[in-house]
């Protein structure tokens, strides 16, 4: 709006008018710069607003992360303590789900108790806390390319509409079509 009223045709003739002192004038630039001031501000503010956003969702997706981690340690510990019990079939889905098999502990070795589950095809498989860690990143991944890529489309949608608006509104859109005039040489 600011660039309309500081290049448009019908402001800047009532700008132009010649009063000795135009008050109009002076306005329309103080206008013009605070605007376009503004919208600097604005736009800064929307750049820092999706960082902090990206930034906010890395950390949500740690916190999920070493929630779903805790979740597979208390799980794995409860299975260890009783095979017999319901945990160990617990354990069974999420290594089949994660196609993993046991934790390795901090030293990179099998935990003794582990190495029990995973004997033949199931041995070579990843360890599931790098299994599950490796999934949640993925998701997150393809979540942030999605947002990035609907964040871009909104902005060039915006600047679409915004030029088709100027181009409508300076009388060089849709209503002209057909009309054509020639300049003298």
């Amino acid at each position: 709006m600011v660039v309309v009223i500081h290049f448009g045709d019908h402001f800047t003739v009532i700008g132009h008018a010649s009063l000795e002192r135009n008050p109009y004038e002076t306005l329309r630039y103080w206008a013009f710069y605070v605007g376009i001031s503004l919208a600097g501000l604005l736009s800064l503010g929307a750049a820092l607003s999706t960082i902090a956003t990206v930034r906010e969702a890395h950390g949500l997706m740690a916190a999920v992360e070493d929630a779903v981690l805790d979740t597979y340690d208390f799980v794995y510990d409860q299975a260890m303590k009783s095979p017999s019990s319901n945990w160990w079939q617990e354990l069974a889905v999420i290594q089949d789900t994660f196609l993993c098999c046991g934790k390795k502990s901090p030293f990179g070795l099998l935990v003794s108790t582990g190495a029990i589950m995973c004997q033949g095809r199931e041995a070579m498989r990843e360890d599931c806390l790098q299994s599950i860690r490796n999934v949640l990143w993925t998701h997150y991944s393809i979540a942030s390319i999605l947002t990035c890529t609907s964040l871009a489309l909104t902005v060039y949608a915006m600047m679409l509409c915004a030029f088709l608006w100027f181009a409508i509104h300076s009388y060089h859109g849709l209503d002209r079509k057909g009309r054509y005039s020639l300049t003298p040489p």
